[in-house]
């Protein structure tokens, strides 16, 4: 210790010679430059730990105490914001708990601010995020129950969204957190979502029904039992592009599940091949910055029509799918091609539909049949 006053105060003296404009007495060696890196390093560590033990002290006193010293909900959002960004180290988020600050943030969670219960789950999604340390012990302190109580039941929206956030960084790449996801009822969670009105809401719900269905396709009979391809339908006609882009990678995922077999699927064949149809239409379309912005959504429409008909697309056939640029991401951008791309895709665009187009797109008669999509049993519009 005496060691590294006695550094510390060299350091000083060499840096503070800079401040008075004097060329200081020596050049520091190599040596000193790795000691005052890793000494700064270490005291940011230490002065961020001991910031995390006053936070945790303060959100383990009781509200009425800091009601009474005049500490605010507001104060409250504050400190859980500057806890976030602490936590978004994986090592400061793997000590939160060791200096008592993650049990009062899932405590949080149940309180009776909306704001205050949104602001603890944002601190939850940060410390989980990637990160399985924190993820099991978040689940070891019991902070999955309210984070699925406040997805599924919170009566504030934006709480909700929040809470699906946390259980999104949660359970992915969690085995027993996608367990008791399961176990908790919250596939019928994830639809309730779907059947709301916000996009914001709907996509973080189409973002973990993907994942889930891509991790695991024995859970693809189970979506389609809860009902998830008309949703997903119904959610590809949507105003929001990230909505439509998701609902159809989420469809791609079940039609890529063989064992969906024929079971009452050909009920839905004409309403998703419309469907489909509709947003080729609409891609054809589309200007040209327009067509940049959907480049994912034109490649799944494409994916989901092999993957169900058995043949590319008519986007595909009319070089929609992979745009003239796209094929590296290498290739310099094409400035001069914007400017002549509405003339190219005009004759296109115009162009009288083929034999197998004319027939109605609804009719199941072309491209082979859908065998992997179809309603929740007793489930009708």
């Amino acid at each position: 210790m005496a060691g590294d006053r006695m550094s510390w105060a060299r350091l000083l003296k060499w840096s503070l010679s800079y401040m008075d404009g004097a060329r200081p007495s020596r050049d520091i060696s190599e040596e000193e430059r790795r000691w005052l890196a890793e000494a700064v390093e270490r005291h940011m560590a230490e002065d961020v730990v001991g910031r995390l033990r006053e936070i945790a002290l303060l959100m383990r006193t009781p509200l009425s105490v800091l009601e009474a010293q005049g500490i605010t909900p507001e104060d409250i959002e504050d400190l859980l914001a500057e806890l976030q960004v602490h936590v978004e180290s994986i090592d400061i988020a793997n000590d939160l708990h060791s200096v008592g600050g993650l049990v009062p943030v899932i405590r949080y969670l149940r309180n009776t601010n909306a704001r205050i219960r949104a602001k603890a789950a944002d601190v939850v999604t940060t410390v989980v995020q990637n990160n399985p340390t924190s993820q099991q012990l978040v689940m070891e302190a019991s902070g999955f129950e309210p984070l699925v109580s406040n997805f599924t039941s919170d009566p504030d929206l934006t709480a909700r969204i929040k809470a699906l956030g946390a259980l999104s960084s949660l359970i992915r790449n969690n085995k027993p957190g996608v367990a008791a996801f399961r176990l908790a009822n919250g596939y019928a969670g994830l639809r309730d979502a779907l059947n709301t009105e916000s996009a914001r809401f709907q996509r973080k719900a189409l973002s973990l029904t993907h994942h889930l269905l891509s991790e695991s396709h024995s859970d693809c009979s189970v979506f389609a039992q809860l009902g998830f391809p008309r949703l997903m339908m119904r959610l590809v006609s949507s105003d929001d592009s990230g909505v439509r882009e998701a609902a159809l990678g989420g469809l791609l995922e079940l039609a890529k599940d063989t064992t969906l077999g024929n079971r009452s699927l050909l009920a839905e064949q004409d309403r998703l091949r419309r469907l489909l149809w509709g947003r080729i239409q609409s891609i054809r379309m589309m200007a040209p910055e327009d067509l940049d912005a959907a480049r994912e959504e034109r490649q799944l429409v494409d994916s989901l029509w092999i993957a169900c008909y058995h043949e590319p697309s008519t986007l595909h056939r009319e070089g929609f799918v992979v745009l003239p640029g796209e094929e590296s991401f290498e290739q310099p951008p094409d400035v001069a091609g914007r400017f002549f791309e509405p003339l190219r895709r005009a004759p296109l665009q115009r162009a009288p539909p083929s034999p197998d187009e004319r027939s109605d797109p609804g009719n199941g008669t072309a491209g082979g049949i859908m065998l992997l999509l179809g309603p929740a049993p007793g489930n009708s519009e």
